[in-house]
């Protein structure tokens, strides 16, 4: 049961093949066997798990199952769950319980998912290898013995899915944190459109930027799990008033005569990627073009800049977000000689030095003396990087680039904070802009490791995006069943 795709799991479900018991039975047993030693869980939840599991169960018998009935799930642990810790994988909210549930995974609820427990990430999801979670970085199911990022800030998600500890799961995508671990790790990650996904409930890192997305071993899958996340919030001021329903299998986008432009950013041409990398997103246009799609290439002039201007407002935004955390109302508190004492004491014991650092630029970049040199420049090249996408749509229909330069690194990688910064160079730009953009497995390298590749789209075109996505994936024809990627 462990390698049946949501989908696959769903028919099996509804015609009484299996029960969701039997389903959630055997991933708790799978988390007992490997959860450990990989670390993408921070909690589990087996109780509210069978529980969930017997009440899908009953309205299979009934007759009136609800659209994911019974389907085992992680939720990334920056999602508030009622009465279940979420931590945000920090000390400072090591112990907090929310005494209300986040929009998204309230809409798992109400769709019917079976809650498995809260998977681990970045601290705050400010990170790249989920190396600055409080609890320790989960481990990449791909070759387990070289102990390689399951990347992040969402790895505690991918770790999960990939290896069979769930059937899918939540991510969030501030600067590309669904899309690079998704592709490391040979699933699917979708980045919404910003806005399609309600951010209620969901700790906050950087406000315009943080988009909630699903992450699931097919695309067929995350367009389920989208389905259900997807919907107007009045509590979310961000909120769009569009919805997502997918009807799966997915329907093609190309073949039978079906035509589409696909555009190729002419400014990653500059950018040095694996040979792995450069070979596999070759054979993947080759193939689109197979099927009728026309390739032009189309210039996004300032997307090289998306990185530095992202490295500002990420931690600006943050640093707001984060003042929060004092310790006077919630969270950690440690006390000090008085009050301006105990906020830095607080501070000091509860963030860790990668959410520190994002803190000071942030707080650096808003100061009076700073703003318009450092900040309002940024916010300028962000909109010329969103005009860009604009005028690259009136060329193209969809866009595909690679979702990363290269495959997972071990998680003892020496590299230096920039140097992980700039492992986000394909993904930012899309953040920036606030355009759908959908990492797809496109091939295995040299070395036995995943590679994805990116389809982008318009504000709202997340469907189309699906769909192109799906044509990937059936050429790249990738066997990510967890038995397969761990051999057991």
């Amino acid at each position: 049961m462990i390698d049946l795709t949501i989908t696959d799991a769903l028919e099996k479900l509804n015609s009484r093949e299996i029960s969701a018991t039997e389903l959630t039975r055997a991933h708790l047993e799978r988390i007992e066997k490997y959860g450990t030693e990989l670390n993408c869980y921070i909690t589990t939840t087996p109780e509210r798990a069978l529980s969930d599991a017997a009440a899908a169960d009953a309205r299979y018998v009934a007759g009136n199952p609800l659209p994911l009935d019974g389907i085992p799930i992680g939720m990334k642990d920056l999602f508030a769950t009622r009465g279940i810790r979420t931590t945000a994988a920090s000390h400072m909210l090591e112990n907090f319980v929310p005494q209300y549930e986040s929009t998204v995974s309230q809409k798992f609820i109400d769709a019917g998912t079976v809650l498995l427990g809260k998977t681990n990430l970045d601290e705050f999801a400010m990170g790249t290898f989920s190396k600055t979670s409080y609890f320790g970085a989960p481990i990449n199911p791909w070759q387990m013995e070289r102990k390689l990022t399951a990347g992040g800030s969402s790895g505690g998600t991918t770790s999960a899915v990939a290896s069979g500890l769930a059937m899918g799961g939540t991510g969030t995508d501030t600067g590309g944190s669904i899309r690079f671990p998704a592709s490391i790790t040979g699933l699917v990650g979708m980045k919404p459109t910003y806005g399609l996904c309600s951010r209620w409930g969901c700790v906050a890192f950087a406000s315009s930027l943080d988009t909630p997305g699903p992450i699931a071993r097919t695309v067929d899958d995350a367009a389920l799990l989208l389905s259900a996340m997807a919907g107007h919030d009045p509590k979310d001021s961000t909120s769009a008033d569009a919805g997502f329903h997918a009807h799966t299998p997915l329907s093609p986008i190309l073949g039978d005569g079906k035509k589409l432009r696909i555009g190729i950013i002419k400014e990653f041409s500059d950018v040095k990627v694996s040979p792995d990398m450069q070979r596999i997103f070759d054979a993947r246009i080759a193939d689109l073009k197979s099927l009728g799609a026309d390739v032009v290439e189309v210039s996004i002039p300032n997307i090289l800049d998306a990185l530095a201007a992202y490295y500002i407002i990420a931690p600006a935004e943050a640093s707001s977000n984060l003042a929060r955390y004092d310790g006077m109302r919630y969270g950690l508190r440690v006390d000090g000689a008085d009050l301006i004492d105990t906020y830095k004491k607080t501070r000091a014991a509860g963030f860790g030095t990668e959410v520190q650092r994002r803190m000071i630029i942030g707080t650096a970049v808003l100061s009076s003396e700073s703003y318009e040199v450092y900040f309002m420049q940024a916010a300028r090249v962000r909109r010329l990087i969103a005009d860009a996408f604009n005028r690259a749509f009136a060329q193209c229909d969809l866009i595909v680039c690679p979702a990363g330069a290269g495959t997972a690194l071990p998680l003892d990688s020496d590299l230096t904070p920039l140097e992980y910064y700039a492992l986000d160079l394909f993904t930012v730009a899309m953040n920036l802009a606030g355009i759908p953009a959908c990492s797809v497995p496109a091939g295995i390298a040299e070395n036995g490791l995943p590679l994805g590749v990116q389809v982008v789209g318009r504000r709202f075109d997340d469907m189309r995006v699906m769909q192109l996505a799906k044509h990937v994936e059936q050429f790249a024809g990738i066997d990510n069943r967890p038995t397969k990627i761990m051999g057991k």
